[in-house]
């Protein structure tokens, strides 16, 4: 067994507490995780592993909700982001199971807003959704189910729209050459393509 000597809030992180066993430092923790402990109290080296255990759980939170505060996230890609960061994967459960209590956590919700954000800034086909959704581990079902709503025409055509200026002035073969190309890589079908490279040189032509 060893006695807890001392506990001191470290100075350069105000969220942890350094730990001192038998007059030595023995181990930084959480507040949360430190809050029970006291001088005088004896731990056992069962105990001791056990306070490093759910500081680990501590620090995979804290990582994984600043993980999640810039944008909305997929589980996949919220467990392989721990995993880079080397918790183990019973931590990385809890993890993922506290973030699903917070409601921080939803791939449907994720593929809706997924390709919200690419029908307003970058406009592509269905497959090119679905092939994104797919790799951040958004399953078929959901990914099908997100996907049923999207317009595929309107899609290049307003992808069409944002790059049309840039190409103005250009002989009708090399516009068409270029529209093609830049909405062939975004995933649209040739029928679409064909439909949309028409507009797009009438409106070029009227302008």
């Amino acid at each position: 067994m060893k006695t807890i000597t001392d506990l001191v809030i470290q100075k350069r992180d105000k969220d942890r507490v350094s730990i001192f066993l038998d007059g030595q430092f023995a181990l930084g923790l959480a507040v949360s995780v430190a809050a029970g402990l006291k001088v005088g109290q004896a731990l056992s080296p069962e105990e001791i592993e056990d306070l490093k255990r759910k500081d680990q759980t501590e620090k995979a939170k804290k990582n994984a909700l600043r993980f999640v505060s810039y944008r909305p996230r997929s589980v996949y890609e919220v467990q392989t982001h721990l995993q880079r960061k080397a918790f183990d994967e019973e931590t990385i459960e809890q993890v993922l199971a506290y973030l699903n209590g917070l409601e921080l956590l939803d791939d449907v919700a994720f593929a809706q807003y997924w390709i919200e954000q690419r029908e307003t800034f970058r406009p592509r086909s269905r497959y090119a959704l679905g092939q994104e959704l797919r790799q951040k581990g958004i399953s078929r079902e959901i990914v099908a189910a997100a996907l049923e709503e999207v317009d595929e025409t309107a899609a290049a055509r307003r992808a069409a729209e944002k790059q049309a200026n840039r190409w103005a002035g250009l002989p009708e073969d090399v516009f068409k050459e270029k529209m093609a190309g830049f909405l062939q890589r975004r995933g649209f079908s040739y029928d679409i393509i064909r439909e949309i490279l028409e507009e797009s040189w009438q409106e070029q032509e009227e302008n």
